[in-house]
């Protein structure tokens, strides 16, 4: 079992950038892909990003491509999603996902068993 908890959030005006970070228990969290989903209200919660467990593959939906980078930090047991060039269509509760199998970099919402409780990412235009 892990849980997540991620920080970073706020307020940012249209072009910012946002460093959001999701800090993970447990010692095995390099064994774990992580992923980045977002949820505006309304919508359905919709994939992000997300990367293996060595953090030798990554994948972004094509929304955020090239202004979105996800990374990790194993010795910290933590995951980032370093966000450029905000839009307002980038509003959103942001949750950090963690899959108990290293690889591939999973998309699917239902592929995650474990969900932190979402950090509020908001741009104004």
């Amino acid at each position: 079992q892990v849980q997540l908890v991620e920080s970073g959030g706020g307020l940012v005006q249209a072009g910012g950038s946002l460093s959001l970070s999701c800090a993970a228990s447990g010692r095995t969290f390099s064994t774990y892909t992580m992923g980045w989903f977002r949820q505006a209200p309304g919508k359905e919660r919709e994939f992000v990003a997300a990367i293996t467990g060595s953090g030798g593959a990554t994948r972004h939906a094509d929304s955020v491509k090239g202004r979105f980078t996800i990374s990790r930090d194993n010795a910290k047991n933590t995951v980032y999603l370093q966000m450029n060039g905000l839009k307002p269509e980038d509003t959103a509760v942001y949750y950090c996902a963690a899959n108990p199998r290293p690889f591939p970099p999973r998309t699917g919402r239902d592929e995650y068993d474990y969900w932190g409780q979402g950090t509020q990412v908001a741009v104004s235009s």
